[in-house]
């Protein structure tokens, strides 16, 4: 993962400060690409811990379909919650009351947190989050209405026309994305615009385009969730494995987040862990969690940084 501290010291080294549209500011770069051999290990971070169980839940949160943060909620991971959250408050008028990050909207949030779990009613109303990728990938609208599962297409695809330059998946749906900024106030968001799967000796490589991109906090996440996802489309269309490509477009540290970038720059990467998957599973959405076991993950401490929604 010495790409991934190499894209920390540039963009300190070479980024331009900016505002953003949270708030907070950012140390900016535009354009970047790594690439992770998948023979060679799976690329989870080891110069400090990563939540794995976060990371595969949600990648079948997404499988599913499912947009509402319950699912997630239910098996205690939280890196969604906060877009409905905020959104909750400022629906409610209780921006002010709850100001973000004081110690006030994190007791607020607890008790918010626990009606997701509780009220099926609640949850429904205030736990969906719109349009997002769940929805994109696997129900997304046609222009006639007909809901297309992109996935579905792309493992087609594989099987049959691997060659195919035609083998994508997108979440940038510029109609649902519009809808999304005028019904959610807190709108989560879409950074994954688009990824493309490519096949070449029998080995599948998958490139992803973001658009976006919170160094320290999402790029982590980012890179084990479509490595996964590569390596479950690789078993389910019977090919090995290649590459996972990240492309970037605006690739940031926000101003929060330095002293932890410098904290994690001062550790030295580890060996990278196994990911074993059940290799009985050949249909994508019929994998569990318990399909999946990650071995000699040896990683530093976690270092905790605030989310800029």
């Amino acid at each position: 993962m010495r790409q991934y501290l190499d894209l920390l010291q540039y963009i300190l080294d070479n980024g331009i400060k900016k505002d953003d549209r949270t708030g907070v500011g950012t140390i900016s770069w535009f354009g970047y690409q790594m690439r992770f051999n998948l023979e060679k290990g799976f690329p989870l971070l080891t110069t400090k811990k990563v939540f794995i169980k976060g990371i595969i839940h949600e990648l079948l949160w997404f499988l599913k379909g499912d947009t509402n943060i319950k699912y997630l909620v239910d098996r205690d991971v939280h890196i969604w919650d906060e877009w409905p959250y905020q959104n909750y408050l400022q629906e409610n008028d209780l921006g002010k009351k709850f100001p973000m990050y004081s110690d006030a909207w994190r007791e607020e949030k607890k008790s918010f947190i626990e009606k997701i779990k509780t009220d099926d009613a609640f949850a429904k109303q205030w736990g969906d989050l719109g349009h997002v990728y769940g929805e994109q990938w696997i129900r997304w609208k046609g222009y006639d209405g007909e809901a297309i599962n992109q996935i579905a297409q792309a493992i087609e695809q594989l099987r049959h026309n691997p060659d195919s330059r035609r083998i994508i998946v997108s979440g940038w749906n510029v109609g649902d994305l519009q809808r999304l900024i005028k019904a959610k106030t807190a709108a989560p968001p879409l950074c994954h615009t688009m990824f493309q799967f490519y096949v070449a000796n029998n080995k599948l490589s998958c490139q992803l385009y973001q658009r976006s991109a919170d160094v320290f906090l999402g790029v982590p996440f980012n890179i084990a969730s479509y490595a996964l996802l590569t390596m479950m489309m690789a078993q389910v269309c019977d090919k090995e494995l290649g590459e996972f490509v990240h492309t970037f477009g605006d690739v940031h540290i926000y101003l929060n987040h330095v002293e932890q970038v410098k904290t994690q720059l001062q550790r030295k990467p580890r060996p990278l862990p196994k990911m074993h998957i059940n290799p009985d599973i050949k249909n994508i959405f019929r994998f569990t969690f318990d399909d999946f076991q990650l071995v000699d993950y040896n990683p530093h401490s976690s270092i905790k940084a605030p989310i800029a929604i």
